[in-house]
């Protein structure tokens, strides 16, 4: 049975999952490549979060994936293979037009990439599906 905190955490994670799946349904001039660059941040840090809430680790307010990672990699060496490429930068950098930078579509492929990556090894060190989840 999964701790509730962290179950709640898994759940708010994988709405993110599912916003970029439902992305990738469309044609790839509808994809919109800033929302799943976005939405691959927040599944990251979500799923990063709820691995260190069942470890009882603090990790304040923080989207810097490197940071979380870091965390985790304290509790588990395991996490060192855990590569979240440059999903930090999405946190913020690509939902303000101040500073406007709007990936392409390669760079949405890659970071749904990574999101799945980060999913099947967290998912894996929780010994559970999304199954469990829902």
């Amino acid at each position: 049975m999964i701790d509730e905190r962290v179950k709640k955490w898994i759940i708010k994670a994988m709405e993110d999952y599912k916003t970029i799946e439902n992305e990738f349904k469309l044609s790839e001039e509808e994809i919109v490549p800033s929302a799943v660059c976005f939405h691959a941040q927040q599944f990251v840090e979500k799923i990063l979060k709820a691995y260190l809430t069942l470890k009882g680790r603090d990790f304040g307010k923080t989207h810097n994936l490197e940071f979380l990672l870091r965390l985790c990699s304290e509790e588990d060496k395991d996490f060192d293979k855990l590569n979240v490429g440059d999903l930090t930068f999405y946190a913020v950098d690509v939902r303000y037009p101040d500073e406007f930078y709007t990936p392409s579509l390669e760079e949405a492929k890659e970071a749904f990439e990574i999101a799945k990556q980060v999913k099947d090894f967290i998912f894996k060190k929780l010994n559970i599906t999304e199954r469990d989840i829902l």
